[in-house]
């Protein structure tokens, strides 16, 4: 059954169970409620954002097994070509519709992709009847089941990520500060850390630059320049290629800045408190679906302070990463048989050089990445030919998201998630080339733009629902570890999640339920293969470590 949550008044939610049962209680009262629905019902929960309406009642002590996060469902069926005939996605944009999408080509990382700066919006009115039109818009689907499914694995996304910030990721203060000691020096009071300053010196010395800034771009360019080399920027691709005593400490220092700067003391004084660091994951905050978090880095915790995450005394980290999650997924989308022998029980990458198709197994690699992200030089163009003989569905399949995208079309992932259209700038651009009057660095600029577009589709495919199968894996192994634990205390007696990166996920656990929560987390990927390729028989295998920190994981 459903009960859907609704503010009605500053202090007061309506709570309503159908059309004839509605109620509203106070906002005090709200989290009693929700505790003997849980008990009583297992009801899914319908609320216009979780992010909104679960952190509280996390802090009451209240866990929901399931909800329907109407936001983040809009946004689905908004934009997703299975719902493109419904009354939702025609309708004139609302409050329930984010920012229009950029004309710009859509890159992680990037602005295009996210919409975290500024207030929370306010919640929009009238929940129960953008529920209705939800659930009309999936009712008329073409697959309807499979939008069910994306949208359940979606909400159930949107509660681990408010769960596992509740929760927090287990952290030694301590430990960091030691690793950072070791790597920079002891923690300065202001101004570079002792490590940094004596590369830096290093680094004027070889130069001859007395004056130069490490941290200036600009300036250590000149002074590339002026010491006879052919840099062209301050890259460490580039900077790798030079041969000349200055840039092994300007690597050196770069490395470690970027360590300081992102993961150093001050990240470490703002975003870790009482053993815990707490990102603010955002759940569909990238195009695809994947995850996006506000401040933290929480996606980019780096290997030098991984040992800084340390399990609790009489606890476990069950560290797990699913291996080749994207050729897999890449398998099962194309119901490429070839790659799924290939990838059945062993390395897929040394499956493919099984086959015959390359010699080695960093050339299956860079061949596989090269389909799926659109290289067409270097090794990965040389190989490409081999793979689309060895694995001919696999290849098409991303050749046509590419041609879709190069022609301004829209594709769509395995369970209904579709990418946003190019803008009106790519459009203009495009036009101007087709015209009678269009100049030759017109139509190069054109060609270059519906290129850079197809393989941002022919990416989308695979990144997207990769990004479900990652959902569906998360949903399934938290309904495992809720089964696991003793009821009535899921954050301090029970193993829960509380890290997740793409194709990882770190669960801690008491030590005693370590080898049943490994056994889960294999358990719970495979189940998530089911649940978006059905019986094709691709595999999804999952490493598991149980360690005491996260950096004796790999």
């Amino acid at each position: 059954m459903h009960i859907l949550l609704e503010r009605v008044a500053p202090g007061r939610v309506a709570v309503i169970r159908g059309d004839d049962d509605r109620s509203e209680v106070a906002d005090a009262e709200l989290a009693d409620l929700v505790r003997a629905a849980e008990a009583e019902r297992r009801p899914r929960w319908v609320w216009s954002d979780t992010r909104t309406w679960y952190p509280p009642l996390l802090r009451s002590g209240v866990r929901v097994e399931r909800c329907v996060d109407l936001r983040l469902s809009h946004a689905i069926l908004r934009s997703s070509t299975l719902t493109a005939g419904s009354a939702l996605a025609s309708a004139v944009p609302g409050p329930w519709d984010g920012a229009a999408q950029p004309d710009a080509l859509p890159e992680e990382g990037s602005a295009a992709l996210f919409d975290l700066d500024g207030p929370e919006p306010e919640a929009p009115p009238s929940a129960a009847a953008e529920f209705a039109a939800q659930q009309e818009a999936v009712a008329a689907s073409a697959e309807p089941g499979r939008l069910r499914l994306l949208l359940a694995a979606e909400s159930a996304g949107a509660l681990i990520a408010a769960e596992m910030q509740h929760a927090g990721l287990p952290y030694s203060v301590e430990r960091h500060d030691q690793l950072l000691t070791a790597l920079l020096g002891p923690r300065p009071r202001f101004g570079r850390p002792a490590v940094m300053e004596e590369l830096a010196a290093e680094l004027r010395e070889a130069l001859e630059t007395p004056g130069l800034n490490p941290d200036s771009p600009p300036e250590v360019l000149k002074a590339l320049q002026r010491a006879g080399l052919m840099a062209t920027s301050t890259r460490s691709w580039e900077l790798r290629e030079l041969d000349h005593p200055a840039i092994a400490p300007l690597l050196r220092y770069k490395k470690l800045s970027r360590l300081h700067s992102a993961n150093g003391w001050t990240w470490l004084d703002t975003w870790v408190a009482d053993g815990r660091f707490r990102p603010d994951y955002i759940p569909g905050g990238v195009v695809t679906g994947r995850w996006a978090t506000r401040g933290g880095g929480a996606l980019q915790l780096p290997k030098e302070v991984r040992a800084a995450v340390v399990a609790d005394p009489g606890w476990k980290l069950v560290v797990a990463d699913a291996a080749q999650l994207e050729p897999r997924i890449l398998t099962g989308l194309s119901a490429d048989t070839a790659m799924a022998a290939a990838g059945r029980g062993t390395d897929l990458y040394a499956g493919i050089v099984a086959t015959g198709a390359v010699a080695e197994r960093a050339q299956a690699k860079v061949a596989m990445l090269g389909a799926m992200y659109g290289a067409t030089t270097g090794d990965s163009g040389r190989l490409m030919p081999r793979l689309a003989r060895a694995f001919p569905r696999a290849v098409r399949l991303v050749e046509d998201a590419a041609r879709t995208g190069e022609s301004g079309g829209v594709v769509t992932s395995r369970l209904g998630r579709s990418s946003p259209p190019p803008g009106p700038g790519w459009r203009s651009i495009q036009e101007a080339a087709s015209g009678s009057d269009s100049t030759q660095a017109e139509e190069r600029r054109a060609r270059s733009r519906a290129r850079d577009w197809g393989r941002f589709t022919r990416n989308f495919v695979v990144q997207a629902s990769a990004a479900e199968w990652a959902l569906c894996w998360m949903a399934e192994l938290r309904n495992r570890l809720t089964r696991l634990g003793p009821g009535g205390a899921p954050f301090t007696a029970a193993p829960h999640l509380v890290y997740f990166l793409h194709d990882e996920v770190i669960v801690h656990t008491p030590a005693e339920l370590a080898d049943d929560v490994a056994e889960a987390v294999t358990v719970s990927a495979a189940a998530a293969g089911r649940l978006l390729f059905g019986a094709f028989p691709v595999d999804f295998p999952v490493t598991a470590a149980v360690v005491d920190s996260y950096g004796d994981a790999k």
